[in-house]
């Protein structure tokens, strides 16, 4: 009697896959929250009306949000004698002096405004 060879393993029947369970679906991560406009404060503008003759310049000094009583920050001249400034993020009261050329103080006393409010000032030096 002949020994028949070994049956490969291609020749076995192939078992059936177990059914794969799938994963519940993920639900899609919230968008981020947006800060609203209204949680920023809004913006305190600053003007001085005053001609201080060509080639100079007015900055602000003080105490809010981008001032400092040691550095000046510039006003932009947007008119015959008209310089502004916006001042951000101000919660508090911001006071002020006007400047010429970063030396010279206007004379008086400080200016104050509210956060969010407009003012128009007319210093003297």
């Amino acid at each position: 009697m002949k020994k028949s060879a070994p049956k490969s393993a291609a020749a076995k029947p192939a078992k059936k896959a177990a059914p794969v369970a799938k994963a519940p679906a993920k639900k899609p991560a919230a968008p981020a929250k947006k800060k609203s406009a209204a949680a920023e404060p809004p913006a305190t503008f600053i003007s001085a009306q005053i001609d201080i003759g060509f080639g100079n310049h007015l900055t602000l000094r003080g105490e809010g949000p981008g001032l400092s009583w040691d550095k000046g920050l510039v006003m932009d001249n947007v008119g015959h004698s008209l310089w502004t400034a916006s001042i951000n993020k101000a919660t508090k009261p911001v006071t002020f002096k006007v400047l010429v050329n970063d030396l010279t103080w206007s004379t008086g006393p400080d200016f104050v405004i509210e956060p969010g409010q407009s003012i128009t000032v007319y210093p003297n030096f």
